[in-house]
């Protein structure tokens, strides 16, 4: 049986998955924050997501500031403060879910969790159980719409599948 071109995807689906995103990217914005206090673009990203979940309105201005909070990411010396910023990119881009069938379209629920796991890898057990506290039902459901992630050789794609695998459950 051939799988379906495309998922069942709502405004209200896709929101859920954002203010999910969002939440996860405000824990590890003070990682950001701590090193670098006076760029605001990660934060501006997850306000950005956070009025996307009053509105339901995918806007270039979203999109923007999706890309301002990953050139920040670039501008900094990989660590931490990277991850933290690429959560909030994440958190914006989770506006951007499409419905189509395909494992990429996971990078845009999951990504702002796994960057936040990302950012202090010694306390990745119990980050998990925090994250599964926050994906609700609506959040597990589109995530089982999709195929899973495929793991690629980076620690992000390694914790992505991790986290899908747990929340798949």
């Amino acid at each position: 049986m051939a799988e379906p071109a495309e998922v069942e995807l709502s405004v209200d689906d896709i929101r859920a998955v954002v203010a999910f995103a969002a939440t996860c990217a405000r824990l590890a914005l003070p990682v950001f924050e701590a090193v670098h206090p006076g760029d605001l673009r990660p934060r501006s990203a997850i306000d950005g997501a956070e009025a996307f979940v009053e509105t339901g309105h995918r806007t270039a201005e979203l999109r923007r500031l999706a890309w301002d909070a990953h050139k920040a990411a670039r501008e900094v010396a990989e660590s931490s403060a990277t991850d933290a910023a690429l959560a909030a990119m994440h958190a914006a881009g989770a506006a951007f879910l499409h419905p189509l069938h395909s494992p990429h379209q996971v990078k845009h629920i999951l990504g702002s969790a796994v960057h936040l796991l990302l950012t202090d890898s010694k306390t990745v057990a119990e980050q998990i159980e925090w994250i599964q506290a926050r994906a609700d039902a609506t959040v597990r459901s589109v995530l089982r719409r999709f195929p899973p992630p495929i793991a690629g050789r980076t620690r992000f794609g390694a914790v992505m599948v991790r986290l899908d695998t747990e929340l798949r459950r």
